[in-house]
């Protein structure tokens, strides 16, 4: 029985959880590392194997790299954005008319996003999609800033440098304006170097993200998405989500404010981009490019529905015809506007309306013979 007690000690749930997380960023582990090498590698010539600035350039390039790769669900975040924007009218009259009945109303919303193709967890894809990438790249750092008792070095998250030393005490001693990449604002032991680059970098990402959400709904938000409790509670994310990463940020190290401070001002330029040359309709960033776009000297309608036709896979003669049958129909409508005044079938003055003429099949009738040819 002695001999089977160390089999059945109970393990340690946090060790266990560590393990079992481990493994599963050891492949994030590996690219954010083996992106941070490959940059470190090109800057290396131009700035030096040991500066600060060379690693802050890699992180950088890596979130750019990241950024590009989500490019494609960021464009899938616009269109469910859009979508989930042009149902709030439909979703309100489901609230008026099943307001009493929350199973009911939860049914019928289910079933309009079924039917309209809308998937309202959609718009969170790209910030879900970079926490883990965001939880690999403070690993990494926070090892590389914590000095192992047993070696004497630092804590190597990722093959790229665990295979070499050398850059992950580079990488530890780094530093930019005085301020070491993997040292953090708090806890403070003395005002310094860190304190100020760390407090600007919080400030920098705080303000952009602030200014993307104010512009997200100052600008490419319909009227009546802005009433009700659900514009209520953008309201208190535009003045949450910086409050919280205000927070987060003094305990952030300084080489991940870089990678999330790239990311936010990434964001401000794509939103920019996005709301710029493809707004919602019914917003004052739809009103713009419908203006720039009577400039240039095309239809906006029609602009808009070669987009449509785009996003939904169709071809575009097929986004275009109904803006060639509405320039048809208006030509028409123009002819026969001229008709007025004139007398209709019921004898009062208005349009001529004609019927529209069939065509018979011409039959024809058999040549009759002379009369004096009949006789004979």
């Amino acid at each position: 029985m002695e001999t089977l007690l160390p089999l059945l000690a109970p393990l340690s749930i946090g060790s266990a959880l560590g393990s079992f997380f481990n493994t599963i960023f050891t492949p994030l582990y590996w690219a954010v590392s083996g992106i941070l090498v490959f940059f470190h590698h090109i800057w290396s010539p131009l700035l030096g194997t040991g500066s600060g600035w060379n690693w802050a350039l890699s992180i950088i390039c890596l979130t750019v790299v990241i950024r590009i790769i989500l490019i494609p669900l960021f464009v899938r975040q616009i269109h469910s954005s859009r979508k989930m924007q042009l149902l709030q009218p439909k979703i309100r009259e489901l609230q008026k008319k099943y307001g009493h009945d929350r199973e009911r109303l939860g049914q019928e919303t289910m079933k309009l996003y079924r039917e309209e193709n809308a998937n309202p967890m959609a718009s969170c894809l790209p910030l879900l999609l970079q926490s883990p990438i965001f939880i690999a790249l403070y690993r990494v750092l926070i090892g590389a800033s914590q000095i192992n008792p047993k070696t004497g070095l630092p804590t190597a998250h990722g093959y790229w440098l665990e295979r070499d030393p050398g850059l992950l005490t580079s990488l530890n001693r780094s530093e930019v304006f005085g301020a070491r990449l993997a040292d953090k604002f708090w806890p403070v032991h003395s005002l310094g170097n860190v304190q100020l680059v760390a407090a600007v970098m919080i400030v920098i990402m705080t303000a952009t993200m602030f200014y993307t959400q104010l512009q997200l709904t100052r600008k490419n938000m319909p009227k009546e998405a802005m009433e009700g409790p659900m514009a209520q509670q953008q309201k208190m994310m535009l003045y949450l989500f910086p409050l919280i990463f205000v927070f987060m940020g003094v305990n952030i190290p300084i080489g991940v404010l870089f990678y999330w401070v790239t990311s936010q001002l990434w964001t401000m330029g794509q939103q920019y981009y996005v709301i710029r040359n493809n707004p919602l309709p019914g917003t004052d960033a739809y009103t713009a490019w419908e203006e720039r776009q009577r400039r240039k000297g095309l239809d906006p309608r029609e602009v808009a529905a070669q987009k449509d036709a785009r996003a939904n896979g169709r071809p575009k003669t097929a986004a275009t015809s109904g803006s060639v049958v509405g320039r048809q129909s208006n030509g028409s409508a123009a002819a026969n506007g001229a008709a007025d005044g004139a007398v209709n079938g019921n004898g009062q003055s208005g349009p001529v309306r004609q019927a529209p003429v069939r065509q018979q099949p011409v039959r024809q009738q058999p040549r009759r013979q002379p009369r004096s040819q009949r006789k004979n």
